[in-house]
């Protein structure tokens, strides 16, 4: 708690960082103001920041939820932002009501969506040639197994093409896989209409086969390889459910990138156990940190990594920029810039 704002300062613009996890976030934040005196960056438990709200001005949630009881302390508050894209934990109505504007950091211009795709290849490389194996194998002194498998010739189904879709489709295409891809509007895309079909432009070089949300079911029973893009909200909350694993093929793959809580991890354990999924891949969970004795991980199909997606020296940079920005723009006054608001 050292360092923490006191109301009686003046002239200074305080930037609030939730809890410890993610600490590149307020490392390369504080590095990067480090000669900005007017600047104060402090990182608390996420359990005191009821407590002091009060005495900031700007506040990156990181995994804190922030709900209406502790937005409606923050009376000091301008900004309310994500050190990323992912605000399912911030109450945006009541935020409004306060007159406290939410952003989120655009993951296709720091970098961030391309780190995402680059882990989603590695996930899905490892499941293809069976990781945890390969390691049993070193173990017992043996060469020459497991038998793995290739990418190429997969249909791979994206799930959500937003940025991390779009930065994964342009690093799997020289894999020699055919990739199939659900949006609920491609017009931020490709400005058509899911049925339509785009003659010129990065969709048709990068998609073989465009469907919406009503067709999830028809591309998964297509699919080698299905990776979980979506964003997180009450209508993808759970997405994955027994019905959609059901539609899987057998043995095929499930990689989630995006949020836990788009997968239903009771259908998820199910379908592992009956053999029906052939490997799962996950960089989020249902529950953060992950539970290190989980019955989940007894499956040696299964890969987990803690939440490293864009986590990433060239993102985090990019991202601690945007933020040191931003807090510099409201100490003087100026529009805040390099942000997307969503209210």
């Amino acid at each position: 708690m050292e360092g923490m704002a006191r109301s009686s300062d003046k002239n200074i613009t305080r930037v609030l960082f939730c809890g410890p996890h993610f600490p590149a976030s307020h490392n390369y934040t504080k590095e990067y103001l480090q000669n900005y005196p007017s600047i104060q960056v402090d990182v608390i438990p996420i359990s005191d920041a009821p407590d002091v709200i009060a005495n900031y001005h700007l506040c990156v949630v990181k995994t804190m939820r922030l709900d209406s009881n502790v937005i409606s302390r923050a009376n000091q508050m301008k900004l309310i932002m994500q050190f990323g894209v992912g605000l399912e934990g911030v109450d945006i109505n009541a935020a409004t009501r306060c007159g406290i504007k939410v952003a989120r950091i655009p993951g296709d211009v720091t970098g961030n969506a391309a780190s995402c795709a680059e882990l989603t290849i590695y996930l899905m490389l490892g499941l293809l040639r069976k990781q945890n194996e390969m390691r049993m194998a070193i173990e017992q002194k043996k060469l020459g197994v497991p038998t793995g498998e290739t990418l190429l010739g997969k249909t791979v189904f994206i799930l959500g093409f937003g940025n991390i879709g779009v930065e994964l489709a342009k690093r799997l295409r020289p894999f020699g896989v055919k990739i199939i891809a659900t949006k609920r509007s491609w017009a931020s895309h490709s400005q058509v209409s899911c049925q339509s079909s785009v003659k010129n432009g990065i969709i048709d070089d990068l998609v073989d086969e465009k469907g919406c949300h009503e067709d999830i079911f028809k591309f998964a029973s297509m699919a080698d390889v299905v990776v979980c893009c979506l964003s997180l909200n009450k209508q993808t909350a759970g997405i994955v459910n027994k019905s959609f694993l059901s539609s899987m093929k057998k043995g095929s793959l499930l990689v989630n990138i995006a949020r836990g809580g788009l997968l239903d991890y009771e259908a998820i354990a199910h379908y592992l156990e009956s053999g029906h999924l052939g490997g799962l891949g996950i960089d989020v969970a249902w529950t953060e940190p992950f539970d290190p004795n989980d019955p989940i991980l007894k499956f040696k199909n299964v890969l987990i990594t803690p939440h490293v997606g864009g986590v990433t020296e060239h993102s985090y940079r990019s991202m601690a920029k945007v933020v040191g920005d931003v807090a510099l723009q409201l100490h003087a006054g100026t529009p805040l810039t390099g942000l997307e608001f969503v209210n």
